[in-house]
């Protein structure tokens, strides 16, 4: 197999990586996905340091099993608190969730006011505000931890009028008020689903429509330049897929996967992980 058609290599703590694979799989529709969902041991953005950098080693060494050519960890959490652990360890281009949104925010910020919503362990490790930071010190940033977005969207309130997830969002989008931010990057690929409800309840806690930055996107756009960069992208006509593991049954991932890729996930199998 050439170094150009080995597989891409893909992780979350369970399915909010899914929207990151449907962005990878639109910009890069000739590549091979393997995507690791950890759904035995979700979530990972309330657990600690120690324990989410050993999760992220499980789970990296799983995927490097595949002979994979890049790695994208498609978890907020993750990229915040082990990806430079992730890097010294494993010698192959590793894209994470960070980086690429807060590029992408700094670039679409008229003001340089810049808001974070993530998971409580992606916040209090700082990574947005050091990264933003670095494009830019004039840069202001806002973070809100948001626990409750994600037991929400994978219980399937996901609907731009869902009435729980607009008291939530709207409870979040408070913390704004008076800040000015222009622009806000969802740091934890679960949130996506949710962006249309986010940006519709932006106008009436704001009074403006907040710009939207959705990191699983930017990562997308990111892996695709990494790979032309290192001449490993896949330039064959035929279409991709996507192979699927989890570590917990596969069934609830199967009905939950749609939310988030809108279509079925197929080719799902369970492994024993860590």
């Amino acid at each position: 197999m050439s170094d150009k058609s080995r597989a891409i290599g893909v992780f979350d703590s369970g399915l909010g990586g899914l929207t990151a694979i449907k962005q990878l799989k639109r910009i890069l529709p000739s590549e091979h996905f393997i995507y690791f969902g950890d759904t035995g041991r979700v979530p990972y953005g309330t657990r600690s340091f120690e324990t989410v950098i050993q999760y992220a080693d499980d789970d990296m060494r799983f995927l490097m099993s595949f002979d994979i050519k890049a790695a994208v960890v498609a978890c907020g959490t993750v990229s915040a608190v082990a990806l430079p652990s992730l890097e010294k360890k494993f010698s192959l281009p590793i894209i994470g969730a960070i980086s690429p949104a807060c590029h992408a925010a700094s670039k679409i910020s008229k003001n340089k006011k810049i808001a974070v919503f993530a998971t409580p362990a992606t916040i209090s490790k700082n990574a947005y505000n050091a990264h933003l930071n670095s494009i830019d010190p004039e840069i202001c940033i806002f973070p809100v931890a948001c626990p409750m977005f994600v037991p929400l969207i994978e219980c399937g309130y996901i609907s731009k009028d869902s009435h729980a997830t607009r008291i939530i969002a709207a409870e979040y989008l408070s913390k704004l008020c008076g800040t000015g931010a222009d622009t806000l990057i969802l740091g934890c690929t679960h949130y996506p689903i949710i962006s249309e409800l986010i940006s519709s309840v932006s106008k009436e806690v704001l009074g403006y429509e907040i710009n939207i930055i959705d990191s699983g996107l930017e990562a997308a756009y990111a892996t695709k330049t990494l790979l032309e960069e290192k001449d490993l992208l896949n330039t064959e006509t035929a279409c991709g897929k996507v192979d699927f593991y989890v570590s917990d049954e596969t069934q609830n991932f199967k009905n939950t996967a749609s939310i988030f890729l809108g279509e079925q996930a197929e080719n799902v199998t369970k492994v024993s992980i860590g």
